[in-house]
C-alpha cells in the first residue's frame, strides 16, 4: 500500500476517533461544551488533511476528477461537518442553554451520516474486498449507518419511556 494511501487511511480513521468521542461526549454531558466543539474541529482538520492525501494520490494516479459516490457522499459528508462545527461554535457563542442541550441531535444525524463515506472508502480499500463491487460496497456501507441510527433511535425511546415513566 502506498504510504499516501496510508497516511490519509490513517489520519481519516483519527478524525473518525475525534468526531466519536466529541460527539457521543457531548451526548453523554446532556449539553454542548467547549471540549466537544474542540474535538469537532480537529475531527474536521483531521478529514481535511487526510481527504487532501487522498486527492494528491487520486492525481497521480489519473483517477482525479472522476465523480463517485464516494467523492459525492464524501464532499457532503465534509459539508456538513463543517457546518456542524460553525453551528456548534455559534450555540455556544449564543449561549442558549435549550440550544446546547437539544445540540446532540444535529451530532448524531452528521456523525450518522459521515459514516456513509469512511465505510464505503473502507471496503473498496481494501483488495480482498474490494472485489465485491461497489453496489455491494454501497449497501453495506449504507447499512452500518442506518443500524447505528436505528439502535440509538431505539435507545433514546426507552430512556424517554423510562423518564416519563419515572415522573408520574
Amino acid at each position: 500500500m502506498s504510504p499516501i494511501i496510508m497516511a490519509a487511511a490513517g489520519t481519516i480513521s483519527v478524525a473518525l476517533v475525534l468526531y466519536t468521542i466529541g460527539v457521543f461526549w457531548e451526548r453523554s454531558a446532556g449539553e454542548l461544551r467547549v471540549p466537544h466543539v474542540i474535538l469537532f474541529w480537529a475531527g474536521l482538520v483531521c478529514d481535511a488533511t487526510g481527504t487532501t492525501l487522498m486527492s494528491a494520490f487520486a492525481s497521480g494516479t489519473g483517477a482525479a476528477g472522476t465523480l463517485s459516490v464516494h467523492a459525492v457522499t464524501g464532499a457532503l459528508a465534509f459539508a456538513l461537518m463543517l457546518f456542524h462545527a460553525t453551528w456548534a461554535t455559534v450555540t455556544l457563542a449564543r449561549g442558549d442553554a435549550r440550544m446546547r442541550a437539544s445540540f446532540h441531535r444535529l451530532s448524531i444525524g452528521v456523525w450518522l451520516f459521515w459514516l456513509l463515506p469512511y465505510v464505503y472508502g473502507m471496503l473498496q480499500g481494501i483488495p480482498a474486498l474490494a472485489a465485491m463491487g461497489a453496489t455491494t460496497s454501497l449497501t453495506i456501507a449504507a447499512a452500518v449507518p442506518l443500524a447505528i441510527g436505528s439502535v440509538l433511535c431505539v435507545r433514546a425511546a426507552m430512556g424517554r419511556r423510562h423518564a416519563s415513566a419515572v415522573t408520574r
